[in-house]
């Protein structure tokens, strides 16, 4: 992988990573890779990497504390591809990453890992009960959409308290996470949805009444 790391530098585009720091309100500094370009240089690694099935933190620690935020991408990339060999013993290395270079990108993408970690075990959802009662609005925020695209996977309860813990701020990547987690569930079960809206829309946000209502009305 650590081939990969070196590419991209070489197909670094000064015009596009001006707009996509400008995209990303200057939070962070980019190469100018798209995102399609960026995979494809990746695949054949990655493929590679998944047969030797070990992951290799060393390199995902080179790619976090790179300045570049294509390097944080590159390493969450191979943790997707990867996500069948990490155990709960990973978790707290997850979390680190979670609250370094934190922003709604990294955070998200990170979400289909810890989704695929917590239904190879289910202890892990005492964490995702913790992460949502946490100081950082990044870890709330990972366990309020863990579970996106999950359909009747979804374990609700866990879901409904997970939200529950979350009412009553006025931050907004909380209260659009809430929104949509509600909004992407009603796909699958839009009844419990309109239930749920029914028992606790006095303590929900505007926002996020208005994202989970969504598909309640087509």
């Amino acid at each position: 992988m650590e081939e990969v790391y070196q590419a991209l530098f070489a197909l670094q585009d000064d015009v596009q990573s001006q707009k996509m720091a400008a995209y990303m309100r200057n939070q962070f500094v980019f190469l100018g890779i798209r995102t399609p370009i960026r995979r494809q240089t990746a695949k054949t690694a990655l493929a590679e990497a998944k047969k030797r099935g070990v992951i290799d933190w060393a390199f995902i620690d080179v790619c976090w504390q790179s300045e570049y935020r294509e390097h944080h991408y590159l390493a969450i990339d191979y943790l997707a591809a990867m996500a069948s060999f990490l155990n709960k013993e990973d978790l707290p290395k997850i979390e680190a990453l979670l609250l370094q270079h934190a922003w709604w990108d990294s955070v998200d993408a990170l979400g289909t890992v810890i989704s695929k970690m917590v239904l190879q075990d289910p202890t892990l959802k005492r964490e995702m009960l913790r992460w949502s009662v946490a100081d950082s609005i990044w870890l709330r925020r990972s366990a309020i959409i863990h579970q996106l695209l999950l359909k009747h996977q979804t374990d609700t309860e866990l879901l409904r308290v997970i939200l529950v813990n979350n009412f009553g701020t006025k931050t907004f990547f909380i209260n659009k996470a809430i929104g949509w987690s509600l909004r992407d569930y009603a796909k699958t079960d839009p009844e419990w949805v309109r239930r749920f809206l029914t028992v606790y829309s006095e303590q929900m946000a505007p926002l996020s009444i208005r994202e989970a209502s969504k598909y309640l009305d087509q």
